[in-house]
């Protein structure tokens, strides 16, 4: 952005202050659109990147995870007499109780939130009542 000179009359009046101020408000006011409009571009860039990054990670790890499965069913196929499909299926309800531990515990945190209403309300009473009974003088 270029810099604008300040120029000093000291013949101006009171009117053209007043204009000149209303100019200078409208200027920096555009300013700060400008401003605001390339942080929320650069803000977008940078979380469709992160997006990009992330979907890569989760495709990732949806391969390493068929692998692992793929392997633990083979090794527990392989301990049970060459039985694979009682590995597969020991495999299955080892990642079955795994969900079952993560969706219990995600519900867990989704039904205690971590603020309570009347505890707020509670919370804004005390301090309603501390300003009412302050000393000011």
């Amino acid at each position: 952005m270029a810099q604008r000179d300040v120029r000093i009359e000291p013949n101006a009046t009171i009117g053209d202050l007043v204009s000149r101020l209303g100019d200078d408000g409208k200027r920096l006011l555009e300013d700060e659109v400008h401003l605001a409009k390339l942080e929320i571009g650069e803000n977008v860039r940078v979380a469709a990147r992160g997006m990009v990054w992330l979907g890569v990670a989760l495709a990732l790890s949806f391969v390493t995870l068929t692998a692992l499965t793929v392997g633990l069913s083979a090794i527990l196929g392989q301990l049970f007499a060459n039985a694979l499909w009682l590995g597969t299926l020991l495999t299955a309800v080892l990642w079955l109780i795994l969900g079952a531990v993560l969706l219990k515990t995600g519900v867990g945190k989704l039904a205690s939130p971590p603020y309570t209403l009347p505890q707020t309300r509670r919370e804004l009473a005390l301090t309603r009542d501390a300003i009412a009974n302050a000393d000011l003088r």
